[in-house]
């Protein structure tokens, strides 16, 4: 396992530079969760650099919740995990699965694209912006369950456009593949209207949950997805202590 090295920039340059080229192999997924970052001597002969360079990067990556360093093992790329929040993020499919029922899927439609400004204002970014826009909707023994309006910022995730969506659903691909520090959940309620009654198979007017969610990475946009689900099939349930 070999980074290709850059050289010419000393100090605080090259640690940037280093930590850089980590994180955005984490980001992008090419080093998936569990994955081992090079060792420390390694990443040493690599950048030809000092080990307090590597020691920093590494510590900061830590901080950032991107690795998980070990004693004597090495360091590993983090699991995906909320910090501070009190609703994780589901996995619709493995959520469906445990409660012993049978997960369908469809993709309904999916457009690369230039952000419009309705985009931005989603996702939060600003110039022209690339976004991957999918829609799709989940199943439960055959019954629709959910449909989901979702928004990728490709440069935060350039890995999505070699991803198969029409087999595998995007937020399964991206709870295994790609770390975030930051989420925010906004729910709300609202009545079907006819395009959203036709896809969930309901009555038009019938009440639906909407969930909101975004999330970041340092502060850079990764995602913005709406999930719409009949009123009757899902509940959010939050268990929490009193804190100071």
């Amino acid at each position: 396992m070999r980074l290709e090295a850059k050289r010419g920039a000393p100090g605080a340059a090259l640690y940037q530079r280093i930590r850089n080229d980590l994180e955005v192999k984490i980001v992008s997924g090419a080093w998936p969760p569990g994955h081992r970052v090079p060792f420390e001597h390694e990443l040493m002969e690599t950048y030809s650099c000092s080990r307090m360079t590597v020691n920093k990067v590494l510590s900061a990556l830590a901080d950032a919740g991107l690795v998980v360093r070990r004693r004597r093992a090495g360091s590993f790329v983090s699991r995906p995990r909320v910090q501070s929040a009190v609703l994780q993020i589901p996995d619709l499919k493995a959520e469906i699965e445990k409660r012993g029922e049978r997960y369908g899927y469809r993709l309904l439609d999916l457009r690369k694209r230039t952000a419009s400004a309705q985009d931005r204002v989603r996702l939060g970014i600003g110039g022209r912006a690339t976004v991957l826009a999918l829609r799709c909707r989940h199943e439960a023994e055959e019954q629709p369950f959910a449909i989901e309006d979702r928004l990728i910022n490709v440069q935060a995730v350039p890995d999505v456009l070699k991803q198969d969506f029409s087999i595998m659903p995007p937020n399964t691909w991206l709870v295994g593949h790609v770390p975030w520090t930051e989420a925010e959940h906004r729910i709300t309620a609202c009545n079907a209207d006819n395009d959203v009654a036709a896809e969930l198979g309901i009555e038009p007017g019938a009440a639906c949950l909407v969930i909101e969610r975004r999330t970041w990475r340092n502060s850079e946009p990764i995602t913005a997805v709406r999930l719409i689900h009949p009123g009757q099939l899902y509940d959010l349930i939050a268990r929490f202590t009193p804190t100071a």
